[in-house]
C-alpha cells in the first residue's frame, strides 16, 4: 500500500469535496495524511484520517477579495492572496515529504507554492480541482464571465477574442508570481497560466455533466470524476426535526467575501411565505446581529447542510461550488446570486443545467429575490433530471480509482 499525502488551501470548500476519495483510500488499506486548515484538523481526525495543520504563516493569510470596488481588482487581490500564501506553501510541502515520505502527492488547485514544490519533488502527483475547469476549449465560452453558450459563428467568434483577453488577465494576475516561485526551487518559467494548470501528471476535477459542459478537445490528463459530497458527521439539530412548513436554505460563502447583504435580502424575501428559512453564515456570523428579524427564520454560523437538504424546498446561495454539487445532488432547486470568484460560471452553469435560475449581485433585492425563488421552486421535473446526470459519475471511489491508477502507472515506470 502506499502513502499520499494531500495539501489543500485552508478553506473547507476545497478540503470537504476531497474527503469521499481519502476516505475511499484509506479503507482499501492506504496510508493517506491530509494538511490543511488548522480549523478542520479535528474534524478530519474524527473522519479517520490522519490530518496536521497547514503552517501559520499560509493559514493567517485571510481572503480580501471583499474589498474590491472593481472586478478586475477582485482578481488581482483573490490571486494576491493565493500567491502569498503560496510562499509559504513550498517549505510547508517539502516540511510534509520529509515528515510522510508519501508516495504520491494530492495538491488542491489553489495551493499555487505548494503545485510548485510538488513539481520540483520529483514525486508524482495530482492536482485537485474542486471547482469547475477553467481550461479553454472548443465550444466554451471564457471562464469566469458566465457567458450562455453560442454555437453558431458568432459565438464562436465571441469566444475566440474573449478567451483571448480573460487568459490574458489570469496570466498577467498570476504567471509572473508563479514563475518567480518557479524559480525558488529551480524549475522554468511558464509560457501561460494553463501550463501550471496542466503541470501534475493528472488533473483530477470532482465535478462532472451537468456542470461541466461537454468537450471535444480535453487534455488526456484531465479526469472528470463526478460530485462529490461530503459533511462533517453531527448530529441532527432537534429544531430541524420539528414538524411544520418546509424549510429553505440560505448560505453564505464559508471563505469570507462580504455576501451577508444576500442573508438580509432573503429574510425580507420569504418573511411572508409559507416557508422556515435557515440562514447559515459562516465567516459572515460576524453581522450576524446586524441582520433583519422575522419570526420564519433562524440564522446559524453552520449547521451540516445535508441534514437541511433532505427537507429543503429550495436553496439560496452564493454559488459556491460545494453547496452547489450538494443541492443538485439532493435534487433541491437552487437560485444563485453570485458575487465573485468562480460563482458567476456556476451560476451559469446552474442555469444552463434547468438546476435553478441567477439572480445578479447588483440586483439583488427582496423583491427580485421573491421572485428568483418563485421561479426556481416551479423547476423540479429539470432539476430532477440535472440532479440523476450528476449523480451518476460521482462518488470517492472513482477518486480513489484514479489515485490508484496515477500510482500503479509510476510503478510501472520506476520498475
Amino acid at each position: 500500500m502506499s502513502t499520499i499525502l494531500a495539501y489543500t488551501s485552508p478553506a473547507a470548500g476545497h478540503l470537504f469535496p476531497l474527503v469521499p476519495g481519502l476516505l475511499e483510500l484509506s479503507e482499501r488499506g492506504h496510508d493517506v495524511v491530509v494538511i490543511t486548515d488548522p480549523d478542520l484538523v479535528s474534524t478530519m481526525r474524527a473522519a479517520g484520517l490522519r490530518a496536521e495543520p497547514v503552517a501559520p504563516a499560509v493559514s493567517d493569510i485571510k481572503p480580501s477579495d471583499h474589498l474590491a470596488t472593481s472586478a478586475k481588482e477582485r482578481l488581482t487581490r483573490g490571486v494576491g492572496d493565493l500567491v502569498q500564501r503560496g510562499r509559504h506553501e513550498i517549505g510547508d510541502l517539502q516540511a510534509a515529504i520529509r515528515d510522510h515520505d508519501p508516495d504520491l502527492l494530492l495538491i488542491d488547485t489553489n495551493a499555487y507554492g505548494a503545485a510548485v514544490a510538488a513539481e520540483a519533488s520529483g514525486l508524482p502527483w495530482a492536482m485537485v480541482l474542486p471547482t469547475l475547469l477553467p481550461l479553454p476549449g472548443a465550444g466554451i465560452p471564457p471562464y469566469g464571465l458566465g457567458l450562455k453558450p453560442m454555437h453558431n459563428p458568432i459565438g464562436r467568434m465571441r469566444d475566440r477574442l474573449l478567451t483571448r483577453t480573460v487568459m490574458g488577465m489570469f496570466d498577467d494576475a498570476m504567471r509572473p508570481e508563479i514563475n518567480t516561485m518557479r524559480a525558488t526551487v529551480g524549475l522554468p518559467p511558464l509560457d501561460a497560466v494553463t501550463d501550471h494548470l496542466l503541470a501534475a501528471d493528472q488533473m483530477l476535477v470532482l465535478t462532472g455533466e451537468p456542470l461541466e459542459y461537454s468537450r471535444v478537445d480535453l487534455p488526456a490528463k484531465v479526469r472528470f470524476l463526478g460530485a462529490q459530497s461530503w459533511d462533517p458527521p453531527q448530529e441532527t439539530p432537534a429544531w430541524l426535526l420539528e414538524p411544520g412548513d418546509p424549510w429553505v436554505l440560505v448560505t453564505c460563502s464559508t471563505d469570507y467575501q462580504g455576501d451577508e447583504k444576500l442573508a438580509a435580502a432573503a429574510i425580507d424575501a420569504l418573511r411572508d411565505e409559507p416557508v422556515r428559512v435557515v440562514v447559515t453564515l459562516a465567516d459572515a456570523s460576524r453581522s450576524a446581529a446586524e441582520l433583519p428579524y422575522a419570526p420564519n427564520a433562524r440564522v446559524e454560523r453552520f449547521v451540516p447542510h445535508g441534514a437541511i437538504l433532505q427537507r429543503s424546498m429550495a436553496v439560496i446561495s452564493h454559488g459556491g461550488m460545494g453547496i452547489v454539487q450538494k443541492s443538485m445532488v439532493a435534487g433541491v432547486p437552487l437560485v444563485v446570486v453570485p458575487f465573485g470568484r468562480d460563482q458567476p460560471e456556476v451560476a451559469r452553469r446552474v442555469t444552463e443545467a434547468g438546476a435553478g435560475v441567477t439572480l445578479p449581485a447588483k440586483r439583488l433585492d427582496a423583491g427580485r429575490l421573491n421572485d428568483a425563488f418563485q421561479k426556481a421552486r416551479s423547476m423540479r421535473p429539470s432539476v430532477a433530471a440535472a440532479s440523476a446526470r450528476l449523480r451518476a459519475d460521482g462518488g470517492g471511489t472513482r477518486v480513489a480509482d484514479a489515485v490508484e491508477t496515477l500510482v500503479a502507472q509510476r510503478e510501472v515506470v520506476a520498475a
